[in-house]
């Protein structure tokens, strides 16, 4: 069977080489290490499909292992729900592992090195131990304890293990030695860092009091992998700077090659979110929301009781593919890959959430009509039934947003005398519409046209369409309706004063009859309102509880205007409309690329420009046939293309699709820094040519080494000594300041988060 073709995935490509050169047996084995500190998140999501995805790509195998070298807010809890997130995602671990069946062994490997003279105890204080490290631009302090004979390194190692000591006493340090001599090692990672650390009572929840001494994560994570035989160690970015200690560790105990290497891709972010574990139970713990798997929470719990599927995850995760780049996915591209799956599977069918009476005065006795489940365009799921019979009798209820006393233009809904079909039913005319003392409406009144219930009326043009519920045989329900959790794209220290106050709506309305037999995960379409299921926890069979799992479209992209007040009559208090909408200029047409656009994942800003210029936006297509990343491709037309042509037309550019993709490939590959492909950009648009020319003709190639970006880095502190004093006593938003000095002397070139991690290391 022909299926689309992935998005590029360095990682895939790691390891397809490694099988092809039969590097470790060409076996392939991944983990997935979470810690159970908290329920997992949709970044997590990312990480156990590709964990899991690649292992099985390959025919290997995949581990769930535990990091639960902390006993401190680790739980059965988080634990279970870790595993559960797996299983539910469609994943089957090899096995499950803990790093706490590892004590024992990595207890004795810290003898080992203490017998070496590689380890040692060290009796200073916390404080002491973080002055003694040193500063990015100063070596460290050894300590006084480093040249500890091992005789009372051991035993003192033995006192703690069985809790003689209290928290703090002591710790066990690496000792390692560099050509950059002791505690001078440049990554600070390399200064003696701890490997165990005292905690008498704390208690574990699996190994309960057997332990006073917990390994740190760096002592533990490396040989973890080399105890399960882990080929290929997958890891977000912020790890680079941890592989050499990594190494430095297998090193030390004679783990040989070949052994597991480390791979760094880009964390997971996503817009209008927060997957911080400490945000999360922040959340939690403040009763901002309800639960871990409260629907609006971005955790796997809380997406799977909202009703997402995982088929939609496990999709999304597939097409965004991975890359080297950090940056934050925008949310319209996550709801994208949720309506996308429901589409094919949920039940078209009516539901009221915010209901007004309505009266067809001429219809004397109910009719029964046979409604299909399926749009014309969406295959059933096989044994799906295909219809359903609904009764349409002379009292019904109908939206209140689909009423208006004073419609706007355009209005082609419930209005005075207006005329519109009820949805699979009869064509009616409004008569009257009676409101309350402030405007509101209470009921309408309407005449059917007998003649209409299959067929349109002759002669005459009706303008719209409207759902119902019909009175007589309706089951009442609750209808929750979610949003975005917070009010700006990146919530920050301040994530508590942005909630949204809509994240949660809730509504009392009405669902026809036909669910009521339905399985409790049966997903539906309410027409018109978006797509919905039966709440897990709180619905019942008397008491039907449903969630909007995501709405027919980005509501957040285009507010709708409100209806101008009536006469006489008190405007509503105003209420803000969310973000500007980039696309409120276009044409019908344009707004409708845009949407396609959005849909496939391109940022809103971009999307309307490229939209609304058809030569730019035939440049695009181009480039996305060679690359399929429309995110990427959208913003290095809009912004670096369309900037280096001023005001000339995009037709003049000699950039063309196959080497603007070149340049997405190289950013995507780490060969390119994204500051330096808009320089490369420039180039092809005014001379045209090969990208891997153009980007070695200027010596825009990225620069990773450390050693080639320090001088840069030194420069930029020892050029700036008040910046720095003032950097460390306390004024941290000077790091930025930092960061554009150091790439002003470093060159376009070079890895933003390579001189970042220097930055942070030297300032430290």
């Amino acid at each position: 069977m022909e299926t689309e073709p992935r998005p590029s995935n360095f990682l895939r490509d790691i390891v397809a080489a490694d099988v092809a050169a039969g590097r470790h047996g060409g076996r392939v084995v991944t983990r997935f290490p979470p810690e159970p500190n908290g329920y997992p998140h949709l970044g997590h999501a990312q990480s156990i499909c590709l964990n899991f995805g690649l292992a099985a790509e390959f025919g290997g195998a995949t581990n769930l292992r535990y990091d639960d070298t902390n006993p401190e807010g680790e739980s059965l809890e988080f634990a279970r729900a870790l595993e559960d997130a797996v299983r539910w995602l469609g994943f089957e671990p090899a096995e499950v592992r803990f790093a706490s069946d590892y004590f024992e062994q990595l207890y004795a490997w810290a003898v080992e090195l203490v017998d070496k003279g590689l380890a040692y105890v060290d009796g200073q204080t916390d404080d002491e131990i973080r002055a003694g490290r040193g500063t990015v631009t100063e070596p460290g302090t050894p300590s006084p304890d480093r040249d500890r004979p091992a005789a009372e390194s051991l035993r003192l190692l033995d006192e703690m293990r069985r809790g003689e000591h209290p928290d703090g006493a002591y710790v066990l340090r690496a000792r390692i030695d560099t050509e950059h001599g002791p505690m001078a090692h440049p990554n600070m990672k390399l200064r003696d860092p701890i490997m165990y650390r005292v905690r008498r009572n704390a208690g574990h929840y699996r190994r309960g009091d057997d332990w006073h001494v917990y390994p740190l994560y760096d002592w533990a994570h490396g040989q973890g992998d080399a105890i399960e035989g882990v080929t290929h160690s997958v890891c977000t970015l912020e790890f680079d700077v941890n592989r050499p200690l990594y190494d430095w560790y297998l090193d030390a105990i004679g783990i040989a090659e070949p052994r597991n290497h480390q791979y760094e891709f880009a964390r997971f972010n996503l817009d209008y979110t927060v997957t911080s574990k400490r945000k999360l139970r922040a959340l939690v713990e403040g009763g901002a929301v309800s639960g871990w798997d409260d629907p609006r929470m971005p955790t796997i719990a809380g997406q799977r009781r909202r009703g997402v599927r995982p088929q939609a995850i496990r999709s999304f995760f597939d097409g965004l593919g991975v890359t080297k780049v950090n940056g934050s996915v925008q949310y319209p591209q996550y709801e994208y890959a949720v309506r996308d799956d429901l589409n094919g599977v949920a039940r078209r069918v009516m539901a009221v959430t915010d209901p007004v009476p309505l009266t067809v005065e001429n219809l004397d006795a109910a009719v029964t009509v046979e409604a299909p489940y399926w749009p014309h365009d969406v295959t059933p799921p096989e044994g799906a039934p295909l219809t359903r019979a609904l009764t349409l009798g002379p009292d019904l209820y109908v939206e209140r947003d689909d009423v208006s006393v004073d419609p706007p233009k355009g209005w082609r809904r419930l209005a005075p005398g207006a005329e519109v079909r009820l949805r699979h039913g009869y064509v009616v005319r409004v008569t009257d519409i009676e409101t309350d003392d402030a405007g509101g409406v209470v009921a309408v009144r309407a005449t059917a046209d007998l003649d209409t219930l299959d067929a349109e009326p002759e002669g005459r043009r009706v303008a719209g369409v409207v759902h119902w519920a019909n009175a007589a045989d309706a089951r009442p329900a609750t209808f929750r309706l979610y949003d975005r959790l917070f009010t700006v794209p990146q919530p920050g220290e301040d994530f508590l004063d942005e909630l949204n106050p809509d994240s949660l709506v809730e509504r009392g309305g009405y669902v026809e009859p036909s669910v009521a037999d339905d399985a409790p995960d049966t997903r539906y379409q309410f027409e018109r309102l978006g797509y919905f299921w039966r709440d897990p926890v709180d619905s019942a069979p008397d008491a039907l509880v449903f969630d909007r799992i995501v709405a027919l479209r980005d509501s957040w992209g285009k507010k709708a205007a409100p209806a101008p007040p009536r006469p006489e009559k008190a405007a509503a208090p105003a209420r803000d409309a969310g973000p500007r909408d980039p696309a409120s200029a276009l044409t019908d047409e344009e707004r409708g690329r845009y949407d396609v656009l959005v849909g496939r994942g391109v940022g809103e800003e971009e999307a309307a420009v490229l939209a609304a210029d058809a030569d730019l936006l035939a440049l695009f297509e181009e480039t996305v046939a060679e690359h399929d990343a429309p995110r990427e491709a959208g913003a290095v037309l809009v912004h670096d293309l369309r900037r280096a042509l001023g005001e000339a037309p995009v037709a003049t550019a000699r950039a063309t699709g196959v080497s603007l993709a070149a340049v997405l490939r190289m950013v995507e590959a780490g060969a390119l820094t994204r500051n330096a492909a808009a320089e490369a950009v420039a180039a092809l648009a005014a001379e045209g040519g090969a990208a891997e020319d153009v980007v070695a003709a200027r010596g825009l190639a990225a620069i990773h080494d450390a050693e080639a970006l320090a001088p840069a880095v030194d420069a930029a502190l020892d050029e700036n000594p008040d910046e720095v004093a003032r950097y460390q006593a306390g004024e941290t938003k000077l790091f930025g300041f930092f960061v554009g000095q150091a790439m002003r002397r470093a060159g376009k070139g070079a890895n933003p988060q390579k001189v970042q991690t220097l930055l942070r290391e030297r300032l430290a």
